[in-house]
């Protein structure tokens, strides 16, 4: 097919961490793609903490790279620091973090969509989408040039109408040093999608030569390295420490004395901040009672003397953010290179989109990121892969991919997203899924590769590698069934260090199970044990001491499947529907969900409401 200059199959809106996989996703599943965004030096930028993972978050880069995503990859290929967070706690709760140089990290995603064919990169403000019959069918940008498409990917992150708070002054931008995206929610609004105002922010940035981190705790990575990415040969790096200091009487005096000095407590801003990652006098407010709080002290890369002051978002005034600094223990001669600042933009509540991420209202129109109410750059790579596939599947007229909660933290984000009517920055904790004790961030290859590979992200070679693994697993299972550990004194002997002892033989599989010995204990008593990868022992100790645990979340699953057998049709009146209260109506009709089990989950819809739905579908 020969196209125009201006004639695209997809085109992507924004370049952050959502566009990046939407762009890279669709165009190596054949799509041409135009990546349009307001400054192409800003690929892939972390305008907050360079850091990628954390609790739930690990889960979702993980899920990312099993379905052919490329987050993984790049943060495995840029990291500073690399640290198990939650090491000593249960598989469901532990999370990989990596502290990543952020101008590598934009470096090596941005050389890996100019070696992409099919991505044609633009410098532009798509100011203008243009639909026909309900279809997208191009976009405008500010200077009047019109782009035919099949299909648009809006991620247009905090830029969108973006205003910056710094104390009580604000400007027009996305963020500190960038212009806003102007015009595109205007357009929005006149297809009837909904624009709503959300807030967020980000600490100040410091010089490293001006830190006393003699007085301060440091936080060192792990000496064994884990990856994100399940591909294999990963870099062995340099790691560097990060460090923590905290709060003390002084900051809160500082912070209540200029309180009316915040935009955020003089009514300025009148979008919801982060619950989860508020503001250092939102901290102080909230928490009054708590009379210190941890402030960690990041790298932002290898190359650069700025660092990042983790815990320490603010909109105070910049002379102010100095005072309050410089009464952190370490941070007395602190140098502020950039102040903190907050941001107030404008987002898309995601119950106007279905689960494929694509809107309810205009075919061929996709949200991903923060457009959608979420927070972080996990969350919104997740949705930008998402919304990537989904647009090929569109343009293709295939059926769509939508990931149940049961399969994944991806489903589980986006079924909130588009189930639930929220109203604050989203983000992604293991508390949000039911099943997070199937869903752990080790066994996401085994949950998601087999899409990938259906959808022609995951290549034959990762996908033979995928296969050696699970088999690895499925054989030393079946070994350690079999295998018996004797009664001897040798034996009794490294059991009582931890312990415990045996009178008689036992099978291997019957001692795992004891709390208090591991696969590497095991190992040591096993004589037909063989060495075997570090991910695959992993996966064989937790199926053995997790197997009734895993056996009722599954069972959980089953039931939980029974109600998404009864689909609801999409042309449903439910003003008609008797025997449920007006609210409960407003509820499903705004929603409109595709069957019983999302019903389920909307708030304010009761079991009873259930019930009555559920005798009209039969």
């Amino acid at each position: 097919m020969n196209y125009l200059e201006n004639d695209y199959d997809i085109i992507v809106v924004g370049a952050g961490h959502a566009g990046c996989e939407a762009a890279i996703s669709s165009a190596r599943l054949g799509a041409k793609v135009l990546f349009a965004t307001l400054n192409l030096d800003n690929i892939a930028l972390m305008p907050c903490n360079p850091a990628v993972g954390g609790p739930a978050k690990s889960t979702l880069v993980r899920e990312i790279d099993a379905l052919g995503g490329v987050m993984g990859e790049v943060t495995d290929a840029t990291y500073v620091q690399m640290k198990v967070l939650n090491s000593s706690k249960g598989p469901a709760v532990r999370a990989l973090r990596a502290q990543s140089d952020k101008k590598e990290y934009m470096h090596v995603m941005r050389n890996i969509i100019e070696s992409t064919d099919n991505i044609k990169l633009r410098q532009a403000c798509i100011t203008d989408i243009i639909v026909k019959d309900g279809k997208i069918t191009g976009a405008v940008d500010e200077f009047g040039i019109e782009y035919r498409t099949r299909a648009i990917i809006l991620t247009t992150g905090t830029s969108l109408n973006g205003r910056i708070f710094v104390g009580l002054k604000s400007y027009p931008a996305g963020r500190l040093g960038e212009m806003p995206a102007l015009g595109l929610s205007e357009s929005l609004n006149k297809y009837g999608i909904i624009t709503q105002k959300l807030k967020t922010g980000t600490p100040p940035r410091v010089d490293a030569r001006t830190i006393d981190y003699s007085k301060m705790v440091i936080q060192p990575g792990d000496e064994e390295i884990t990856y994100f990415s399940f591909k294999p040969d990963r870099p062995v790096r340099k790691q560097v420490p990060c460090y923590l200091t905290r709060t003390n009487e002084r900051t809160h005096e500082i912070i209540k004395a200029n309180l009316d000095k915040s935009p955020m407590y003089q009514g300025l801003i009148k979008g919801v901040g982060p619950r989860y990652c508020p503001s250092i006098e939102d901290k102080i407010v909230r928490f009054s009672e708590n009379p210190s709080h941890h402030i960690f002290i990041e790298p932002e890369g290898l190359g650069t003397y700025e660092v990042y002051i983790q815990g320490f978002s603010s909109s105070l005034p910049a002379d102010v953010q100095v005072k309050m600094l410089r009464t952190l223990p370490g941070l007395e001669n602190a140098h502020v290179i950039k102040p903190a600042y907050a941001v107030e933009y404008d987002y898309v509540p995601a119950v106007q989109t279905t689960h494929s991420l694509m809107s309810k209202q205009i075919q061929g129109l996709f949200f991903a990121g923060q457009i959608n109410g979420t927070s972080g750059y996990e969350e919104a790579a997740a949705q930008g892969l998402i919304a990537g596939i989904n647009s090929i599947n569109y343009i293709n007229k295939s059926e769509m991919l939508e990931l149940p909660r049961s399969s994944s933290y991806i489903g589980t984000l986006i079924d909130d997203l588009v189930t639930k009517d929220i109203d604050e920055p989203y983000r992604m904790l293991t508390s949000r899924s039911e099943y997070r004790l199937l869903l752990r961030q080790d066994n996401a290859d085994e949950r998601l590769t087999e899409i990938g590979h259906k959808y022609g992200l995951i290549d034959d070679r990762q996908f033979e590698i995928f296969k050696t693994k699970q088999s690895a697993i499925e054989n030393e299972m079946n070994r350690i069934k079999d295998a018996k550990i004797p009664a001897t004194e040798e034996t009794n002997a490294i059991l009582t260090k931890f312990g415990e002892h045996i009178d008689r033989g036992v099978k291997a599989i019957e001692l795992l199970k004891r709390p208090n010995i591991s696969y590497k204990t095991l190992k040591e008593l096993d004589t037909t044990a063989r060495t075997l990868p570090k991910d695959v022992c992993e996966q064989v100790e937790i199926l053995v001491k997790y197997d009734g645990y895993l056996k009722r979340q599954e069972f959980q699953v089953e039931q939980s499947a029974k109600l998404e057998k009864y689909i609801i049709p999409e042309n449903i009146d439910y003003s008609k529907i008797e025997h449920i209260s007006t609210e409960t109506k407003q509820k499903l009709e705004k929603i409109r969900p595709k069957d019983l089990a999302q019903a389920s989950r909307i708030g304010g819809v009761k079991p009873a409401d259930i019930s009555v739905l559920m005798v009209m579908l039969k």
